[in-house]
């Protein structure tokens, strides 16, 4: 096998193993566990479980705590992806040498709290636009982007340091999850009047895909989606493939997606849904060179090619990236971006929420302009425009 390099698995094992604690005196966060199976919005009878990778904890838990406005924001943890024997044969794990790829959360950490977190988290930020609204915290253990329903047997490629038998299985079951935390959230917050369906990097998938199945939910709400660092560049060989993106059987709604969802590519998906929900506000957050998702491309365009056709991946990536959302912008009129400067990933969870301006306005202002724009578009009832910084959007050459 080719080896598996650069920096970026670092930052990767760091973000997913969480970020320091910020709001940790925050009272009212309820662990919800020990779940029973349950009939999910599909009509299909789901149990909920983490990845099942040998030597982790299976069991799946989540997150939720009552504000006093009759608002909720569903929140869809991020935490790396998983689909085949390569990727899935190094999980991320405390304790693991710098060296060891890290590219997937296996199991529900046991210091998992959102009440760690800063970002949306921070409820008693004044400038926190959420502060007051209810928010219910999924967790992500299976590498399928939250979208998946499968079980998959791969091989054991050499992990340096987990005695692994040579083939192993994964549960993919991600929507499994969301299906039993979505029936709990219906039994549990009655008819709110504004929800937000928001998630960072694999997080940021599974709002794109998920959130028609919240809109079903509650179709009286008004609706926002948030995808933070998860921009849908990949390579059309490992959109269509199994391994690939196939291994997870994607549950994507059928009255969005059609019945044959494996055939649209990444970057269209939340498109897609956008034009389907028209008065859903709906946005994506990104540097302008996420070296996650930047790394996440670049193993696909080595054993998924080819990618574009700049052999780059950064570059490659950034062109791809930029042509996306120039495309989602002419096309879909209640879509907006916010694309800052820089190399980090996601936003949502962190203190730049509050600090990021490069794109000429605060993040956490920028937001709070798409929660007060309601219905219609062209900026009926208040400001919400794409904001990037001065030098984000530009022809950059191949080297």
């Amino acid at each position: 096998m080719k080896r598996i390099h650069g920096l970026w698995l670092t930052g990767l094992a760091a973000w997913c193993l969480g970020m320091p604690a910020a709001n940790a005196a925050d009272a009212g966060w309820k662990k919800i566990e020990n779940l029973s199976p349950a009939i999910g919005a599909d009509g299909k009878l789901h149990q909920a479980t983490c990845s099942s990778y040998p030597g982790t904890d299976p069991r799946f838990s989540f997150w939720a705590k009552r504000g006093t406005s009759k608002n909720l924001v569903v929140f869809f943890e991020g935490g790396g992806a998983c689909w085949d024997s390569l990727t899935c044969t190094f999980p991320t794990v405390a304790g693991l040498p710098a060296q060891v790829p890290q590219l997937f959360m296996p199991a529900v950490p046991a210091n998992n709290n959102p009440a760690n977190y800063d970002g949306i988290f921070r409820t008693d930020n004044p400038a926190n636009p959420v502060k007051d609204w209810s928010i219910v915290y999924i967790p992500y253990c299976t590498g399928d982007l939250h979208a998946g329903s499968s079980t998959k047997t791969y091989a054991n490629v050499g992990h340096p340091v987990f005695p692994l038998p040579s083939t192993f299985e994964i549960q993919h079951k991600g929507f499994d999850n969301f299906m039993v935390v979505l029936d709990w959230v219906k039994k549990h917050i009655d008819a709110p009047k504004s929800v937000l369906v928001a998630g960072s990097s694999a997080g940021g998938y599974g709002a794109s895909v998920n959130f028609p199945w919240v809109a079903k939910t509650y179709p009286n709400a008004h609706m926002y989606v948030i995808a933070d660092g998860s921009q849908g560049v990949m390579t059309p060989t490992w959109d269509a493939s199994t391994p690939g993106r196939g291994s997870w059987n994607l549950q994507l709604a059928p009255w969005v997606f059609g019945s044959s969802p494996s055939k649209i590519r990444g970057a269209d998906l939340l498109r897609v849904a956008a034009q389907a929900y028209p008065h859903a506000k709906v946005s994506q957050f990104t540097t302008a060179m996420d070296s996650v998702q930047i790394g996440f491309y670049g193993l696909m365009k080595t054993y998924y090619p080819p990618g574009g056709a700049c052999p780059n991946p950064a570059v490659d990536w950034y062109q791809q990236m930029t042509s996306t959302l120039q495309s989602y912008d002419a096309a879909v009129p209640n879509y907006r971006y916010y694309m800052a400067g820089g190399t980090y990933h996601t936003t949502l969870r962190s203190p730049t929420f509050y600090t990021e301006a490069s794109a000429g306005t605060v993040y956490s202002d920028w937001v709070a302009g798409m929660l007060a724009n309601r219905g219609g578009t062209n900026d009926h009832g208040g400001w919400w425009e794409d904001a990037a910084c001065p030098t984000c959007i530009m022809p950059l050459a191949c080297p």
